[in-house]
């Protein structure tokens, strides 16, 4: 069902203004599952190995400043647990360790201030995996782009991800640095869903060929570490383990042009904080509810806009977290509370009392955005509310500026987004408690019956709401449905790849102009982005529930070539909580090979977890790291859904009784 409509209404940045989607059709051959078990052949044989030593055999009691494998660059390969420490208080045993003086500088010559990402016990579940391999011919070299997916679990596959912890290679594509300019790229390898946290990942590199067409030699280094003689000598232990892996997986490391290893971080790492806020918050509820006034409310055809304010437990202080002796944040002293804002649009006289949604916005946008729900309200259909998402809201846009021409201020992003988090929990509440807002006048109608049903209380992110939305469903059990449209997770996968990313890039490639700096830079703040947003949460999302919340419906709603929220992390963030997808994808003769390996979604109606991707006729976007903003790339999807009574109708019927539906 191609069709090219008018883009509806004004785009801030990754705004959506209403429940988004883009046009379900097309043609897809890619939809397997990720495998669960390795695949099998001959084992290899190891090879001979000097007799071990009580000094080959000591371990590592530091983190290295820099790696030999990776000279390119200090902190390459990345990541890496050559820079972490053995730490036996942290729940993975390891704790990142970065050389302060090693990151990237600004053009002050300023390094990035990491002390708040070396209290992690890992690395990112959304790391891009990254080296430096000279004169990379990745075509000639057989290395999966993100149109073949599939193909990453070959048994020759050049590049292997491997688990340790359960034997299985981990599905990935990969690509050179599209926007590295005149410097030699990196290679980027993106894992095809988010890394199993506190897992211990082993990549092996292998059988690259150079632009000449010549087989990629391994260095010097990495020859060290095959003889048993790494630098520094106590690496050897290191080495052994992961060459046991590989063999174990049939992958012969003697074959290899490098390997190492890195650590995930563990839940406690990832969501730890933003958990204890919330329980902290909640312990100083007197009722079920939060205490809320509203400020003002006005009338018109058919709604009612009401502007509020919600009291909730303050742990900022000048935008930063304070924290105890356990690295968890606390409630502040001196201002241990704070007023949030609100806004909601409901019926005025509804027929019956209508599901309230809470109200997910764009980002660097307001509350203000719950208005376009008003359609809904005006109908009678559901009601909305919304908080400002603070950390990535437009009044943080003076601060983000800031951040991006230092990154050592992006503890402050971060930190507020965690508020946020809880400041949408106490919406929820508000919204849900029988003594919340439906007892306010405002929330009734002229015969004092509640113009809202609390027990229906779901959540609707769209865009940047996609992206923070699940960070906030799996955190809660004040609903049990979630529809994300437009969404993704990864924020260090998604920027580079967003039509809005150029009105940012210029003042960060000013501020750090090397792009192996920046690709280095990025990845360092994405392990504090992890608490905040659907990277850090959605392993959690449809299983496993966190402490105190409950496992969720969720449908997924993307735009095939979505300028603004890349098909790629939308994939990302569907095979990470298990999404079955709606086929076909896109109309025959067009690509959906971003989407594969992800199951169907058959038959329907059915349950979710769901993906259903909507094809307006939008080119294939690109493969490498790169917006879509040529014209070539056609007009951009992101919105189209707000016009089409199909996304809508799909959208609300799944949130109301669960069941996806055909278009």
């Amino acid at each position: 069902m191609t069709r090219s409509p008018a883009h509806p209404g004004r785009v801030l940045l990754l705004v959506l203004a209403a429940v988004l989607g883009a046009a379900c059709s097309g043609d897809a051959d890619t939809s397997r599952s990720i495998p669960t078990t390795p695949p099998t052949s001959a084992s290899i044989p190891q090879p001979d190995r000097p007799p071990v030593t009580d000094e080959y055999d000591r371990p590592r009691d530091t983190a290295l400043q820099c790696d030999p494998l990776d000279e390119h660059r200090c902190l390459l390969p990345w990541p890496n647990d050559a820079f972490t420490r053995p730490d036996a208080t942290t729940s993975t045993g390891r704790r990142i360790d970065i050389e302060p003086s090693e990151t990237p500088r600004n053009l002050t010559g300023a390094p990035i201030d990491i002390s708040d990402q070396n209290r992690a016990d890992g690395f990112s579940p959304a790391s891009t995996i990254l080296t430096f391999v000279a004169d990379l011919d990745p075509a000639a070299s057989g290395l999966p782009d993100s149109e073949h997916v599939a193909d990453s679990l070959d048994p020759d596959s050049p590049i292997v991800l491997l688990d340790s912890d359960t034997g299985e290679r981990l599905a990935y594509w990969a690509e050179l640095d599209s926007q590295a300019g005149g410097s030699p790229p990196l290679l980027l390898v993106h894992p095809a869903a988010n890394l199993p946290e506190g897992h211990r990942i082993v990549v092996a590199v292998r059988d690259l060929v150079a632009t000449d067409g010549s087989p990629i030699q391994r260095s010097s280094a990495f020859d060290g570490a095959l003889d048993r003689t790494p630098e520094p000598p106590e690496r050897a232990r290191d080495f052994d383990r992961m060459f046991a892996d590989l063999r174990a997986a049939d992958v012969d490391p003697a074959n290899a042009l490098l390997t190492w290893d890195f650590t995930v971080a563990s839940g406690d790492s990832l969501h730890g904080r933003a958990i204890a806020m919330r329980d902290r918050a909640v312990e100083r509820l007197v009722d079920a509810a939060p205490t809320a006034r509203v400020v003002r409310s006005a009338d018109s055809a058919g709604v009612r806009t009401v502007d509020g304010e919600i009291e909730v437990p303050n742990f900022l202080a000048d935008s930063r977290l304070r924290l105890d002796d356990d690295d968890l944040p606390v409630i502040i002293d001196e201002a241990p509370s704070v007023d949030v804002p609100f806004r909601c649009v409901l019926p005025i006289e509804p027929a019956a009392p209508v599901p309230p949604i809470v109200y997910g916005h764009g980002l660097l946008g307001s509350r203000g955005e719950v208005d376009a729900l008003g359609q809904l309200a005006a109908a009678g259909v559901a009601a909305a509310c919304a908080v400002d998402w603070i950390g990535m809201s437009t009044g943080d846009i003076e601060a983000v500026s800031a951040i991006l021409g230092d990154l050592s201020l992006f503890p402050r992003l971060a930190d507020r987004l965690q508020q946020a988090l809880v400041n949408v929990q106490f919406l929820a509440r508000a919204l849900r408690s029988p003594q919340g807002l439906v007892t306010k006048p405002e929330f009734r109608t002229v015969d004092d019956t509640p113009a809202i049903a609390p027990d229906a209380l779901q959540f609707v992110g769209n865009s940047q709401g996609g992206i923070l939305g699940g960070a906030a469903s799996a955190l809660t059990d004040q609903w049990s449905r979630v529809v994300l449209g437009v969404p993704g997770s990864n924020y260090n996968l998604l920027l580079t790849r967003s039509s809005n990313w150029p009105r940012f890039q210029t003042t960060i490639e000013a501020a750090y102009p090397d792009a192996a700096d920046r690709l280095i830079a990025l990845e360092l703040i994405q392990l504090l982005w992890d608490r905040g947003e659907n990277s850090g949460y959605v392993q959690h999302l449809t299983t496993d529930p966190l402490p105190g919340a409950t496992a969720k419906e969720v449908l997924l709603i993307g735009a095939y070539g979505d300028h603004q929220v890349a098909n790629v992390a939308t994939a990302v963030l569907a095979r990470t909580i298990g999404a079955r997808i709606r086929l076909p994808i896109v109309d025959d003769g067009r690509s959906g090979g971003m989407f594969g390996l992800i199951d169907e979604l058959d038959p329907l109606p059915t349950r979710g977890p769901a993906l259903v991707v909507w094809d307006y006729g939008t080119p294939t976007p690109p493969v490498d790291n790169r917006a879509p903003t040529d014209p070539d790339f056609g007009s951009d999807p992101h919105g189209f859904g707000a016009s089409d009574p199909r996304v809508v109708d799909q959208a609300l019927t799944f949130l109301f009784t669960g069941q996806v539906t055909a278009d």
